[in-house]
C-alpha cells in the first residue's frame, strides 16, 4: 500500500467533515447572538486581548466577561474544524476540482470574522459593523454549503435540470433572500438588543425598518411558492421538493418573527430568529443548487444526450 493510499480520506469522511463545517459556522452565529442578547458584547472591552492586561476573562468581569470570552474561544474550535476540512481535501483521492479553494476560503473566513468581531468591540458595538459581522458569517456559511455539496459531486460539467427561465427565477429568489438578510440587520440595529447598555443604535425607525423587512419576506415567500408550482409544472421533482422545504422554513421563520415583534423582542425568540436566518439561507441555496447537477466528465455530446430533464438546453452552466 502506498503512502498516499494509506493516508487518503474517503468521500464519506470528507462529506461529513464538510457538513460539520456548516454546523460549526451556524453555531458561532447562534453563540454570537447569545453574546449580544445577554448584553455581553463588551464583556471583553478590548481586542485582541480581553482586557488591557489579559487575553482571558478575569473573575472580576463576571458573567458577561465569561460569555464574551467563551464565544472568542469557540472561534478557535470552528477554525480547527475548517482546518481539518482543508487537510481532508488535500488527502482525498481522487481530488475533485474546486474543493481546495472552497475549503481554504472557509478557513480564511474564520480569522476574517474574528477581525470584524474585534472591530465591533473597538467601535463600541457600532450597529453597522455588528451587521457586517453577521453578514460575513452568512457568506462563510454559504461557501461552506457549496463545499459540502461539491464533495459528493462528480467533476463533469454542471447541467441544467430545469428550463432556463426557472433557473433565473431561482437566482432572483436567492438575491431576494440575501436582501432580506441585509435588511434584517437594519432592523436589529434599530432595536433594543444593542449588546451592551452603552452601545448606540443605527438611528432608523424600528417600525419602518420592520415593515420594510416584512415586505421583503412577503416577496421571498411569494417567489418561493411560485417556484414550487413552476418546478412541479416542469416535472422537476427534486427542485420542487427543495422549494417546498424552503417555503416551510420561511413559514417557521415568519412565525418566529411576528411573535417576537408582538411580544417586545424576547431574547430567546430573537436568538431562534438568528438560527432561522441561517436555515433560510441554506434552504435557499439548496433550491438554487437543485436546478442543476454535475454529470461524470464526458464529452459535451454525451452530456447532452443523457440529459432527460425538462429543460430548454443541456449546455453546461457555471455555478
Amino acid at each position: 500500500m502506498t503512502t498516499a493510499a494509506r493516508f487518503s480520506v474517503s468521500t464519506t469522511a470528507l462529506s461529513r467533515l464538510a457538513l460539520a463545517n456548516i454546523v460549526a459556522n451556524v453555531m458561532i452565529v447562534v453563540t454570537g447572538g447569545a453574546v449580544r442578547l445577554t448584553a455581553s458584547g463588551l464583556g471583553c472591552p478590548t481586542w485582541p486581548r480581553c482586557t488591557d492586561a489579559s487575553y482571558t476573562a478575569t473573575p472580576e468581569m463576571g458573567l458577561h466577561g465569561a460569555i464574551e470570552f467563551g464565544n472568542r474561544l469557540l472561534t478557535f474550535a470552528v477554525g480547527i474544524v475548517a482546518l481539518a476540512v482543508v487537510v481532508a481535501v488535500l488527502l482525498h483521492r481522487p481530488r475533485r476540482r474546486g474543493l481546495l479553494p472552497l475549503a481554504v476560503a472557509v478557513l480564511l473566513g474564520i480569522p476574517a470574522q474574528a477581525v470584524i468581531g474585534g472591530i465591533t468591540v473597538l467601535t463600541n458595538l457600532n450597529p453597522w459593523v455588528v451587521g457586517l459581522h453577521f453578514l460575513a458569517s452568512m457568506v462563510v456559511i454559504a461557501v461552506a454549503y457549496v463545499l459540502w455539496r461539491r464533495t459528493t459531486e462528480p467533476d463533469g460539467p454542471a447541467v441544467l435540470v430545469v428550463p432556463g427561465p426557472l433557473r433565473t427565477l431561482a437566482v432572483i429568489t436567492t438575491v431576494v433572500s440575501a436582501a432580506v438578510l441585509v435588511i434584517g440587520t437594519w432592523v436589529t440595529g434599530s432595536g433594543p438588543h444593542a449588546g451592551d447598555g452603552g452601545a448606540a443604535r443605527n438611528g432608523l425607525d424600528p417600525e419602518q425598518a420592520s415593515q420594510i423587512h416584512a415586505d421583503g419576506v412577503f416577496l421571498l415567500i411569494g417567489l418561493s411558492i411560485a417556484l414550487v408550482f413552476a418546478f412541479r409544472a416542469a416535472g422537476a421533482a427534486g427542485p420542487a421538493r427543495a422549494a417546498l422545504v424552503l417555503v416551510a422554513v420561511e413559514a417557521g421563520q415568519g412565525v418566529i418573527g411576528y411573535v417576537q415583534y408582538f411580544t417586545n423582542l424576547p431574547a430567546l425568540l430573537v436568538g431562534a430568529h438568528m438560527l432561522g436566518s441561517c436555515l433560510v439561507l441554506l434552504a435557499t441555496l439548496a433550491v438554487l443548487r437543485s436546478t442543476r447537477e454535475r454529470r461524470p466528465a464526458t464529452s459535451a455530446h454525451d452530456a447532452a444526450s443523457t440529459h432527460d430533464a425538462p429543460t430548454e438546453s443541456a449546455a453546461p452552466v457555471a455555478v
